[in-house]
């Protein structure tokens, strides 16, 4: 995978194979451009909200089968309807228009104006209560799901993340189940909340445990680290037999509970030693050892450490002092000593499972995941932190997620469709891209789905049934970055169009129900 991603990425039309700089201007800023909220708050500034029409408070849980007349419900299937997602200004979230959830929010009508000022960090499309889509009627979503209470068992995201966020896991089933009963305040639902991203722009993110051999070194390069941990949990990192899984699991856990556990006042005064530190070695001026090295090793066959920085103790080093500067004393800072740090490519996708810690770090991805609002956190946040729950329920597994291209589903002349199917049954996520002078056929399904265009110009309508019958309704819509459909269970065929008077592809992504469950790529 890694030695070919980027003759992949060409041949699926998501960059040209070229200079990194090219990618960048193709697909988004870099990190280095990509403006960052100063301010340390992970939460909710102002959020907009929908008013659905009658009064009926936004995020209400009125569906089909929930005082909707099911006749009312059928006569709206075998449909498309335009779109409006809900918006949410966290202020991790990317400012003004180099946000794409503000362009595409501008787009689809859901705002009228974008604030330069004001960061837009999640586009949400699906029937969640917190942010419910609605037709361009102003009608709620739920209204027309032919599904118990009108909801989908998954949401669909555009993610624009200008600073982290937290480190977190999501909980299992039973394990939700239990939360929500002891917690239901903090823990609202009894669902799991396993969820895929794919990259739009070059993404960064912390995903699972580093092995132990990589906490090894950092335990012995950075003291300041190793001053948060004890001694006995220190000592089962470098007793564990690199042959026993279980006994390299309980070190794992023996380094992060007594991480977590380390006093606030003290990881505070240890992580501002270790930025001051890195600060140095960082600086023009440092003359560290190897600096021309490009692959050095960090030790020799002895376990002796080396004096060489390897290529991925760096980028933790560089990564820690952006976090520190974000949340300023935030022990979490520290994480990309044990966490992977991963670089994701435009078109890469990964899956995170229940109880797997991970903190998105910077880029724009689109995200699907089962409806469910459980989060336990870790750090890198003033929300609440449940680290009990947290150290319990985590597998401690080691080496970070799959990282996939996607499966090819179909190829023509002109069109091509990538899908992304997770193992789980919820949702899976297709991207299909049409060629300027060329269209595509999305088949009818049993299943509704969510479609939203992130890139190039073109067009929907509608094509004739299998015995030649033509439709009642043309569904013609413009197709522009932002603007989203929902296609009802059942509808006829939509041909996706991109006209030759077009310079570019016209793409677009897809939500909908697992119908690969058996065949995961990620």
């Amino acid at each position: 995978k890694k030695s070919s991603w980027r003759g992949r990425l060409a041949r699926f039309g998501w960059c040209s194979v070229g200079s990194r700089g090219k990618r960048m201007a193709l697909f988004g800023k870099s990190d280095e451009e990509v403006k960052e909220e100063p301010s340390s708050q992970d939460g909710l500034l102002t959020p907009i909200l929908h008013h659905p029409p009658n009064g009926t408070a936004s995020g209400s849980n009125k569906g089909a089968g929930a005082g909707t007349d099911p006749r009312d419900v059928a006569k709206r299937q075998g449909r498309v309807y335009r779109l409006k997602p809900a918006v949410k200004q966290y202020a991790w979230g990317i400012r003004g228009d180099a946000s794409r959830v503000s362009r595409y929010a501008l787009e689809s009508g859901t705002i009228q104006a974008i604030d330069q000022s004001a960061p837009y960090a999640e586009l949400w499309l699906g029937t969640h209560p917190s942010g419910p889509s609605l037709l361009d009627d102003g009608t709620e979503l739920a209204l027309v799901v032919d599904a118990p209470n009108g909801q989908l068992p998954w949401l669909f995201k555009v993610l624009s993340a200008g600073k982290a966020l937290s480190i977190q896991a999501h909980p299992d089933k039973e394990r939700a189940a239990v939360l929500h009963e002891q917690n239901p305040q903090q823990y609202k639902d009894a669902n799991h909340k396993p969820e895929m991203a794919i990259a739009l722009t070059p993404f960064e993110a912390m995903c699972g445990f580093r092995r132990l051999s990589e906490i090894a070194i950092n335990l012995r390069r950075h003291r300041e680290f190793a001053a948060c941990i004890d001694i006995e949990a220190q000592l089962k990192v470098f007793t564990a037999s690199p042959h026993e899984a279980a006994e390299q699991r309980a070190a794992l856990m023996a380094v992060f509970e007594s991480f977590m556990s380390c006093p606030a006042d003290k990881s505070k005064k240890e992580l501002a030693a270790l930025v001051t530190r890195l600060r140095a070695e960082q600086s023009p001026s440092f003359q560290g050892a190897g600096a021309t090295h490009i692959n050095p090793p960090s030790g020799d066959a002895s376990g002796a450490l080396s004096s060489v920085e390897s290529p991925w103790e760096r980028k933790a080093a560089r990564a820690i002092l952006r976090l520190a500067e974000q949340f300023p004393g935030d022990q979490g800072a520290m994480a990309p000593l044990f966490l992977n740090y991963l670089l994701i490519a435009p078109g890469e996708a990964f899956f995170m499972a229940a109880n797997e810690p991970h903190a998105y770090v910077a880029g724009e991805i689109l995200e699907c995941m089962a409806c469910s609002d459980n989060v336990v956190r870790a750090g890198l946040t003033p929300k609440h932190k449940d680290v009990e729950n947290l150290i319990e329920m985590l597998t401690y597994t080691m080496g970070g997620p799959d990282i996939e291209f996607g499966r090819l589903e179909h190829s023509d002349e002109g069109s091509h469709t990538l899908v992304y199917p997770p193992p789980v049954p919820e949702f899976e996520v297709l991207v299909t891209t049409v060629e300027p002078g060329h269209e595509y056929a999305i088949p009818p399904l049993d299943v509704p789905s969510i479609l939203i265009c992130f890139e190039g110009i073109g067009s929907t309508r509608s094509a004739p049934g299998p015995n030649g019958e033509e439709p009642l309704r043309a569904h013609q819509y413009e197709l522009k970055p932002g603007k989203c459909l929902y296609i009802t269970a059942g509808t006829i065929s939509l041909v996706l169009v991109c006209d030759t008077k077009f310079k570019g592809p016209l793409r677009v992504a897809r939500a909908r129900q697992n119908l690969n469950y058996h065949r995961p790529t990620l």
